[in-house]
C-alpha cells in the first residue's frame, strides 16, 4: 500500500455537538489527516454519540487535544493557520495548501468568534461559497471540502 499523503491539521475550535466530532474522527481517519480539537469541548470523548458516529475508525485517527488555541498554534510555530468563516472573501479553493498547514473551523453553531479571526497567527479567513441567506455547512461538512480539496492538490497520494 503505497504511504498517506501528509495532509493539513483538521482543527475544531471547541466543538459542541459529538456527532460531529466522531464524523470528523471518521474523515481523520480515511484520508490520513490529524484532528486536532480546542478545548472546551462541549461533550466528553467517550460519549457513546461520539463513538457511534465515528463508527470503528478510532483507533485509526490521529486526535489530539489541546487545552486552549495557544497550545494548538505552539504545538506549529510556523504554520499557516487558516481560519474558515461564512465572513470571508478568500474561497478555499484559491488557497495551494501545505502539509503544515492548521484548517481552524469553529464551533456549532455560532462558528469562530471575533477574537480568534483576529489573533495574530491568522494567515486568511476562508470561506466555502453557498447560496445567498444560508447560515452555514455542517461543521464536518465543510472540514471534509478542504481537506478533500487539499488531498487532490496532493494528487491523492496514498489514496486507492
Amino acid at each position: 500500500m503505497p504511504p498517506a499523503a501528509a495532509l493539513p491539521i483538521i482543527a475544531f475550535y471547541e466543538p459542541r455537538i459529538p456527532q460531529n466530532t466522531g464524523n470528523a474522527i471518521r474523515l481523520a481517519a480515511v484520508t490520513g489527516a490529524p484532528l486536532h480539537l480546542v478545548e472546551p469541548l462541549g461533550f466528553d470523548l467517550s460519549e457513546p454519540k461520539l463513538r457511534r458516529a465515528g463508527l470503528d475508525y478510532h483507533d485509526l485517527a490521529h486526535v489530539v487535544v489541546h487545552p486552549n488555541l495557544e497550545d494548538l498554534l505552539a504545538s506549529r510555530p510556523t504554520a499557516r493557520v487558516f481560519a474558515f468563516t461564512t465572513k470571508a472573501t478568500t474561497r478555499y479553493s484559491d488557497i495551494a495548501y501545505e502539509p503544515t498547514d492548521i484548517l481552524l473551523f469553529g464551533p456549532e453553531p455560532t462558528g469562530l468568534d471575533d477574537a480568534v479571526l483576529h489573533h495574530a497567527r491568522i494567515t486568511d479567513e476562508v470561506k466555502i461559497p453557498m447560496l445567498p441567506s444560508r447560515r452555514s455547512l455542517n461543521l464536518t461538512s465543510s472540514a471534509s471540502i478542504v481537506v478533500y480539496e487539499a488531498w487532490r492538490q496532493a494528487g491523492f497520494t496514498g489514496g486507492m
